[in-house]
Order: structure tokens, then sequence, then C-alpha cells
């Protein structure tokens, strides 16, 4: 039988109601944000299935926001994550958008933008505040995590032999700091990778 954490079972520490439609939907914001380098001046969400659903009952919108600004799962924040995107000036928009049958119901599109630049990252909430980012543009790809559990690094870098050994070297550097697990992606070609460290 597969190991189960008290994660597994009753979610990470968050504030509620739903570790999937809240705590999920949080940490892709994150991640959205991280892939983007930066908290964009105009943000829409696109919410598929579920999402699109029941977002305003479970703090979904507010969740995702929050993520984009970088708030933490547990932060009590998140519950104005409205009022503190106004006073940074950032313009947001909710709309549910059936994405296609090939999402899990609890998947967002996150379209980003400051001046010219412009990203679009889609990510699922698999449940118990696990999920996924499967999207970035045009090109499918895969990156996990799991929200509350461990501080997440994101990098693209070319795929080259010893190439992962050398990040985690520099990374322990910063001060200390262990990686716990290392995920890594193709992406646009067979040289680059997007690997995830937690």
């Amino acid at each position: 039988m597969t190991h189960l954490s008290i994660f597994d079972i009753a979610g990470p520490v968050m504030v509620g109601p739903s570790s999937s439609h809240t705590a999920g939907a949080c940490k892709i914001g994150q991640f959205a944000r991280a892939l983007f380098h930066g908290t964009p001046k105009k943000v829409t969400f696109y919410l598929h299935g579920s999402f699109g659903e029941v977002y305003k009952g479970h703090a979904t919108d507010r969740a995702l926001l929050a993520g984009v600004m970088k708030l933490r799962t547990s932060d009590p924040k998140i519950r104005y994550s409205f009022e503190i995107a106004k006073k940074k000036k950032i313009k947001y928009a909710f709309i549910p958008k059936d994405l296609g049958q090939k999402y899990h119901p609890n998947t967002v599109k996150i379209v980003m933008e400051e001046g010219k630049r412009k990203m679009e990252i889609t990510g699922s909430s698999i449940g118990g505040g696990m999920i996924e980012i499967v999207k970035l543009n045009d090109f499918n790809i895969l990156i996990k995590g799991r929200a509350g559990r461990y501080l997440s690094l994101v990098v693209c870098h070319k795929n080259s032999h010893g190439i992962i050994g050398i990040l985690k070297e520099k990374i322990k550097k910063l001060g200390g700091i262990e990686v716990a697990e290392v995920e890594s992606t193709t992406f646009k070609d067979k040289y680059k990778k997007i690997s995830h460290f937690h």
C-alpha cells in the first residue's frame, strides 16, 4: 500500500474552504506568476468545468488572484485579494469557459499581461492541494506541485548532461537549501527543459 500523509487525506495548511478549489487554485496562481517572472498588470482567468461553476462559493477566484500576487495558500489575506489587487492597480477578470474534454474539471487558463509581454498558463487542481501545470502558451508541458508542502523554483534551461546537478549545487549555496525533489519536462524541443525544484 502506498504511504499516505495527512496532506494527501486532509489537504495542505490553507485558507479554505477547499483544498482543490481554494488551495490548489492559489498554487496554480503562484506557478503562473513564477513562470511570468513577476506579478502582471492585467490577468484574465478562464475557468473550466467545476472551477467555472462554483468559483465564487469556493473562493477560487480570490485564491487564483491571490496566488498571482504571491500570497501563500495559508495566508488569511486571500479573502481580501480583490481589495489588494485594486490597491496594486491590477486589472483582472474571471470568465467561465469550456477549455475542452481533455482537461480536468478543476482547470484554469491564466492570461497574464504587462506592456507588450503576454503569457498563457493552463493548470489543473487535481485534489488534496495537488496541481499540474499542463500548458505554457502553445506548448504542452507537465509541472507537478503540491500546495503548502515545499517552496518551489521553476527554471528554464538547456538540456545538457549534468545540468540538474549544477543547478542543485547553486541552489544549495544560496543558503543551505536542500532540494527534496526535481521534476523536468522537455519544452519546445529536445534541447530545452523546464525543471521544477522543491
